[in-house]
């Protein structure tokens, strides 16, 4: 009999789901994949086939009040009522925040649940949705197995001089660090490269994870040793609607000169800032690429400068560079953006092939260019199905 394995990605007001079956070392396989979208307002139901195809859909009325635990529950009968003979045996969770103690995936406990509930301060509009499935499932299929899989993990092969402030000790044993996050995508992009150029990935690279939430990470020989995110998903680019990297004296300006409390200055930073900020018009790189009002311009160029600066600092970092990754929405689909890169930093030896860009080919530089630089699809949910997997054989 197949194993099927449910792979749940949970955010304020959806719940993304994956349906994988596999058994052994073979890949997973995705079967079906959706979301319960619209949590808390009208929920709407859609699962759909690998080639998009819709499979069901229900829609519920804004009055219907149903909450994490009756949607689970839709979404577990519909799931097993479409395993082919497979037999349904965990979910994996990405969960934003491992803390300092989390380096790999882990079967959730009562102990764990409880201990990842601790660190909602550290990631206050990621963590309590991530989290949120993990207790309504434990009650909807009380025995599933479920597996966390932490986006802060892959990066505790961070050294510690690149995770520490320059803060009071007491605050850095606290917890007041860099952490890194979008690690399931970059560990992915990591184990991926190695099948396309493994020369190349024992050496320097640079993946830009560029999306509505985009950062940058600096992987010697498949490790991560820095990325552009610290403390908190703020740090670093910026992003569609949140600041990146900020002098900490904004904030106190906003506090002390503008009289904003924690709360306003928290939605600015995170909900009203980014690329949405600066051009007044979108959060969407596609929309701000398509207009013409000078505002989308600077949104974008600004995006860009940011990449080039952060690229240079983690070619440094790591005392090298022998690739260039770029991943995820913008990353993979956006060649403007691409360019505008890579033809900014032709002082690294980049060469860009402009038709192989265009054309979103997997490798987008000439073959006279010294640093080769690749357009790679990432796959966290096949991450976390992996990861899962690994995690029940122990």
């Amino acid at each position: 009999m197949k194993d099927a394995y449910l792979v749940i990605n949970a955010g304020s007001s959806s719940i993304k789901f994956s349906l994988y079956f596999g058994n052994g070392d073979s890949k997973p396989v995705l079967k079906a994949k959706g979301q319960v979208e619209g949590i808390n307002v009208a929920p709407h139901f859609i699962a759909q086939a690998v080639d998009g195809t819709v499979l069901a859909e229900q829609r519920w009325p804004a009055d219907s009040n149903l909450v994490h635990q009756d949607l689970l529950k839709h979404l577990i009968d519909w799931v097993e009522n479409h395993l082919d003979g497979a037999r349904l045996v965990a979910a994996g969770h990405r969960v934003v925040h491992g803390g300092p103690r989390w380096s790999a995936p882990a079967r959730i406990t009562d102990e764990l649940l409880d201990e990842l509930e601790s660190l909602v301060p550290l990631a206050p509009l990621h963590q309590p949705h991530n989290l949120a499935p993990i207790r309504a499932l434990a009650v909807v299929h009380p025995g599933l197995v479920q597996v966390a899989c932490f986006d802060t993990a892959f990066h505790r092969t961070n050294p510690k001089v690149a995770e520490t402030f320059a803060l009071p000790r007491e605050l850095t044993e606290e917890g007041v660090r860099r952490y890194g996050f979008h690690g399931l995508s970059y560990e992915f992009i990591a184990r991926r490269f190695k099948e396309i150029d493994p020369v190349r990935a024992a050496g320097k690279v640079v993946v830009c994870h560029l999306g509505s939430g985009a950062s940058m990470c600096a992987i010697d020989n498949g490790r991560s040793v820095a990325s552009t995110m610290g403390f908190t998903a703020l740090d670093g680019l910026p992003m569609g609607t949140r600041t990146g990297t900020l002098d900490a004296g904004v904030v106190l300006y906003l506090l002390q000169q503008k009289g904003m409390n924690a709360a306003e200055i928290e939605t600015l930073l995170y909900k009203k800032s980014g690329l949405l900020g600066v051009s007044g018009i979108s959060n969407d790189m596609r929309v701000l690429l398509e207009s013409n009002d000078p505002h989308a311009a600077e949104a974008v160029d600004l995006f860009c400068y940011r990449i080039r600066r952060e690229l240079g600092s983690l070619a440094g970092a790591m005392g090298g560079l022998d690739a260039l990754i770029f991943t995820a929405g913008i990353g993979e689909h956006s060649a403007p953006v691409r360019a505008m890169v890579c033809e900014g930093a032709g002082w690294l030896g980049i060469e860009l092939d402009p038709a192989a860009n265009a054309a979103h080919a997997d490798k987008i530089t000439t073959p006279a260019s010294r640093l080769p630089v690749y357009v790679i699809p990432t796959d966290e949910e096949m991450m976390i199905a992996k990861h899962t997997r690994a995690v029940l054989a122990g």
